[in-house]
């Protein structure tokens, strides 16, 4: 056990969050996935053991993270089972905000909490315990990377994680403590499915995509699991964005050029 590596991946019950704990664990990692649903990470478990990991490396701890003893808990659990820890992802997080002026206090604070305050307290409850050649990957989003319609407070939180990422990669690089972001465009999981039922909603994305589909969970996993792994042992303070080009480009599909176009 003392040369396995150990991560944490948080939001490990469903989408990119399950993807990457799953990666991860085939990988040959110790894998401690947590989420609010035991029983949606025990599929998660029993996923990762399908894959072929090693029982004894996979755990699950269900927790909210924006309680008070939330990332204290997450980081005696990893540590209690494997006593050390290598890798942070900081997944977990909520989706469908609103627009700044339709924005009440309270859905403020819910994103915030999640996706902004729970992964700064966890990687600072965390960063005790890594060595050189460890690591956090802070999973951001193209909203904090260009303005996005309706992006509200969810990218205020994807915006400061932005931020806090370039502090940690600075502060803590020269202890071997790399930190990176990977920013997901529009990625089909159970969070976004939906979604794609929106008709303009759709269009954005899958128009101004310069790629033939959208980005899938395994997109997103396996950029993690290389920002976990020695090939990125020198790339620190980054944000890689994995959307397909959607973010970077002015690509409008042959569709939308054809299309009948609306006076403003």
């Amino acid at each position: 056990m003392s040369d396995t590596r150990v991560a944490i991946v948080t939001g490990a019950s469903s989408g990119i969050g399950f993807g990457t704990a799953v990666k991860l664990a085939e990988s040959g990692m110790a894998v401690l996935g947590t989420g609010r649903d035991e029983a949606r990470l025990a599929e998660w478990s029993t996923a990762a053991r399908e894959a072929g990991a090693d029982p004894d490396l996979v755990a699950t701890v269900a927790v909210d993270l924006t309680a008070d003893d939330g990332p204290a808990r997450v980081v005696d659990a990893a540590v209690g089972h494997w006593g050390r820890i290598d890798f942070l992802v900081n997944n977990a997080g909520v989706g469908s905000p609103k627009p700044l002026h339709e924005t009440d206090d309270e859905s403020l604070d819910q994103f915030l909490g999640i996706m902004l305050r729970a992964p700064f307290r966890l990687a600072r409850d965390v960063i005790p315990h890594m060595r050189d050649g460890s690591g956090i990957v802070n999973v951001t989003s193209t909203f904090a990377v260009v303005g996005g319609l309706r992006g509200g407070a969810y990218s205020a939180a994807k915006g400061g994680l932005t931020a806090l990422t370039s502090h940690i990669a600075c502060q803590y690089g020269p202890l071997g403590i790399r930190c990176n972001a990977v920013a997901p465009g529009v990625t089909i999981t159970p969070m976004v499915e939906h979604r794609l039922t929106d008709e303009r909603f759709r269009k954005i994305n899958t128009e101004m995509t310069p790629f033939p589909r959208l980005g899938r969970i395994e997109d997103v996993a396996s950029t993690i699991a290389f920002l976990c792994s020695p090939g990125a042992g020198f790339i620190n303070g980054q944000t890689i964005v994995v959307d397909g080009g959607w973010s970077s480009t002015k690509y409008l599909s042959d569709f939308a050029l054809s299309s009948e176009w609306v006076a403003r």
